[in-house]
């Protein structure tokens, strides 16, 4: 049976980007992978919308093993950023995610508009952040932005939330007084 619906009213709706395609490309060049009219590009450690006032629904965490978690942007609360420690993200859902991002030159500027950090995750126009292996890391060299590791927590109580960051990044944890 063929459906017949008529849906050409639903085309004056905006096209919503897909996912950043598979694994980046190399970028031996100096590109920041960007195509000439695309509205996403990428650094070999992440994925982002290149319009400076674009923002994604969520992003995607993608682990070195295959697997991957996605996190709504409207769950992301506060979060800190020290450059010896990492980028720490507060999800907050049914429960408490924390995720800690550890790399280098996280707050680096990619294609001169976009980082992790003021001009990425502040804006919600992150798509997807991903583990590199060791010949990545390398490729990238000293001044690019580059993910050792992701790890995410979950947390039904504010004491265990406060012992995990205690034991995976002490630095991240304010002291009460």
């Amino acid at each position: 049976m063929h459906d017949k619906r008529d849906i050409s009213h639903l085309q004056h709706l905006p096209q919503l980007p897909g996912r950043a395609g598979g694994l980046p490309a190399e970028h031996g060049n100096g590109s920041d992978g960007a195509k000439d009219g695309a509205e996403e590009s990428s650094c070999p450690a992440f994925g982002y919308l290149r319009g400076l006032t674009s923002q994604a629904l969520a992003v995607e965490l993608r682990f070195r093993d295959g697997n991957s978690d996605w996190f709504p942007y409207s769950w992301l609360g506060p979060w800190r950023f020290n450059p010896s420690v990492g980028l720490l993200l507060k999800f907050t859902g049914d429960v408490t995610s924390l995720v800690l991002i550890r790399g280098s030159n996280l707050d680096a500027l990619v294609g001169q508009t976009v980082n992790l950090t003021d001009r990425g995750f502040q804006r919600h126009r992150i798509l997807w952040v991903r583990e590199m292996d060791e010949g990545e890391l390398r490729r990238v060299g000293e001044g690019g932005p580059t993910i050792d590791k992701i790890e995410v927590a979950e947390f039904e109580t504010n004491k265990e939330l406060r012992e995990w960051l205690g034991k995976a990044a002490p630095a991240f944890v304010r002291k009460s007084g």
